[in-house]
């Protein structure tokens, strides 16, 4: 396996992780309907059984967001808070519907599940299925005695009570009964005619008093976003978003963010991308320092042997050993030391920050300029990922596994690069250099700090020769060709970010190009690649389509400059186009089409991918930027 062993965790952030990974929330990847007590590992999963009176019984038995397979469950997800102590969320499969909510009392769990009114596919009602276990191999048992279940960890017994065993145990008898499904362990079941209750704790509830309970901590939830005043809306949106995609790892035991639980899946049962979890840590700035570490820290422990974050590391240990992804990690680990001011933060990201740092320079320079690449002989070597050592692998190592800007460009096998001194990358690594100097002096590290300065001035002299006057912005330059290319993308506007462009070139790239709205500007912005480039009509991931971390940079490269109008305006289109799908029906996009402003033409754009949560993240620091006390930007 590509697994290289992490650095044990430091005191504090041992502590982080053990505050984070306690109580009942969604910990289990596999499904959102699922609660999990930490640490104990204890699971109850709430499953619903199809039921006819002829062919074509069905179980749902893991319930997912976003899942797009023929007949797969819809999921209408609602409020979830960072610690899990109320959650809400709405499914529809198979011609039923029904709301599964639950609640903390104390370190009681209560759930509650509702049916609505639906197009009903079959004259029986369905049956829903408590089950009561174990997750991750655990050493412990569970026990139905006497109508509850008894649930016994190493240290406590958690008995859990149904209210469907009170509704005449021959009914509820009949109902478990006829349930025939594969299920290990002990159940409730019970047709849902109407509302059902379960809770945990030293004795059963009334359903009433379970209602009680999820009142008590929807209203405790509603004031809490009400508190946060005119950002209410945005960060009600990230904290569903970042509570919903929020997961406990058992291989490293861990509470992570991945970018969705259907990517999670897929990969095993987690992966994490680089960019991908720093903006997580980011996002989760807004209301739990806990998670923004250690989404930052978890993505860092995953560096290489070689020094770098890899583009993925995914459940068995395994890794892209051949590349990385955009360097974003030091701005946003500044970011979150400039907000929360701990300074063992900065300790534990500091050395494989410096390391990756350095990695670029080392191994990404061509002609003093930077460029991506794929190292397909490291070692371990990940043997079905076929893109490694290849111009597709350095493609991937953009982050912009598509997109435009690469057609037709030279991937040198011997060097292991792609021949294009590349705008974004550039500026992405002076504004790391510059916030790791920044993180340097404050830690004391002088010499570090005077390295990592010479280095930025060194690089952002180089991306200014990539300025081109006549075309007012800097451009990609072939390196195999000697010919800058005017395939324009967001990435040309991220030299803002790092202080390169003059205030002139600055203005002369907002006015000629992104107010243009033959290139970027228009009621949804901003596209992956100009709007007058024959790719755009592609819409076809980065071929075109709007991005959240793309927005985000840009915004972070208006914020450095004057032009304050622009700037406000881009942030409420930015929102304005987050905000269709998730009022309609609670999506958070990975990339939207750029014509229509919908997600969900393609199935290509993950329907619950937290970065799209970005694009209300502009706005969150637009309007926080009218406080004074407020930081701008990162």
């Amino acid at each position: 396996m590509a697994q290289t062993a992490a650095t044990p965790r430091s005191v504090e952030y041992e502590r982080v992780q053990q505050r984070l990974a306690r109580g009942w929330n969604t910990w289990d990847v596999h499904s959102v309907a699922t609660q999990v007590l930490l640490p104990e590992g204890l699971a109850i999963h709430v499953g619903m059984k199809h039921n006819t009176t002829l062919n074509g019984d069905a179980f749902l038995g893991d319930v997912l967001i976003g899942r797009q397979d023929k007949g797969a469950e819809v999921v209408t997800p609602g409020a979830h808070s960072w610690d899990g102590s109320y959650t809400d969320l709405t499914v529809e499969w198979n011609g039923h519907k029904w709301r599964v909510q639950s609640a903390h009392d104390g370190d009681d769990l209560v759930m509650l599940v509702t049916p609505l009114e639906a197009k009903t596919a079959s004259a029986l009602p369905p049956t829903v299925v408590f089950s009561v276990g174990f997750l991750w191999n655990r050493p412990l048992e569970t026990k139905k005695i006497d109508g509850f279940i008894v649930a016994r960890t190493a240290a406590s017994v958690v008995p859990v009570y149904c209210t469907c065993s009170r509704v005449g145990p021959a009914a509820n008898d009949r109902a478990e009964q006829g349930v025939s499904i594969p299920i290990g362990s002990p159940v409730f079941a019970t047709d849902l005619t109407g509302p059902v209750g379960l809770n945990t704790g030293k004795e059963p509830r009334a359903l009433k008093g379970i209602e009680a309970a999820i009142e008590k901590q929807k209203a405790a939830y509603e004031k809490s976003i009400a508190d946060t005043g005119a950002n209410g809306p945005i960060v009600d949106a990230i904290e569903t978003t970042l509570g919903w995609d929020t997961i406990f790892e058992p291989e490293k035991g861990r509470v992570i963010s991945p970018v969705s639980r259907v990517w999670s899946v897929g990969w095993g049962g987690y992966v994490l991308f680089d960019w991908d979890t720093f903006f997580a840590a980011t996002l989760a700035s807004v209301g739990d320092k806990d998670l923004a570490y250690a989404n930052a820290l978890e993505i860092l422990r995953e560096e290489t042997a070689q020094g770098f974050v890899p583009n993925y590391a995914r459940a068995g240990g395994w890794k892209s050993s051949d590349r990385s992804e955009p360097p974003v990690g030091a701005i946003t680990v500044l970011g979150l030391y400039n907000k929360f001011h701990d300074k063992w933060f900065l300790e534990d990201a500091y050395e494989p920050l410096l390391k990756w740092n350095r990695w670029w320079a080392a191994h990404r320079d061509v002609q003093g300029y930077l460029a991506w690449g794929s190292d397909g002989d490291n070692q371990p070597a990940n043997l079905d990922d076929d893109s490694r050592g290849t111009h597709q692998g350095a493609e991937f190592e953009s982050g912009l596994d598509n997109s435009p800007m690469y057609d037709g460009t030279t991937y040198n096998a011997k060097t292991h690069l792609l021949e294009v001194a590349d705008v974004g990358l550039m500026s992405m690594y002076v504004a790391d250099c510059d916030a790791l100097e920044e993180i340097a002096g404050r830690l004391g590290k002088t010499a570090d700090a005077a390295e990592l300065k010479e280095r930025a001035a060194r690089y952002r002299a180089r991306l200014a020769t990539m300025w081109d006057e006549k075309a007012g912005i800097f451009l990609n330059r072939d390196l195999h060709t000697g010919q800058s290319s005017m395939r324009l993308s967001p990435t040309n506007f991220y030299p803002l970010m790092a202080h390169a462009a003059t205030a002139a070139q600055a203005k002369t790239m907002v006015e000629k190009h992104l107010l243009n709205p033959d290139e970027f500007w228009g009621e949804w912005v901003i596209p992956a690649i100009a709007r007058n480039d024959p790719a755009f009509k592609d819409q076809d991931y980065w071929r075109g389509r709007i991005w959240g971390p793309m927005n985000y940079l840009v915004y972070l490269g208006l914020a450095q400059n004057d032009d304050a109008e622009s700037r406000r305006q881009f942030a409420q289109k930015s929102y304005n186009l987050f905000l269709k799908e998730w009022t309609e029906k609670g999506h958070v996009h990975e990339n939207y089409n750029a014509v229509l402003g919908t997600g969900d033409d393609v199935s290509s754009s993950d329907r619950f991918y937290h970065w799209g949560a970005l694009l209300g993240y502009v706005q969150y620091l637009e309007q926080s930027s009218q406080d004074k006390a407020a930081p701008l930007g990162h």
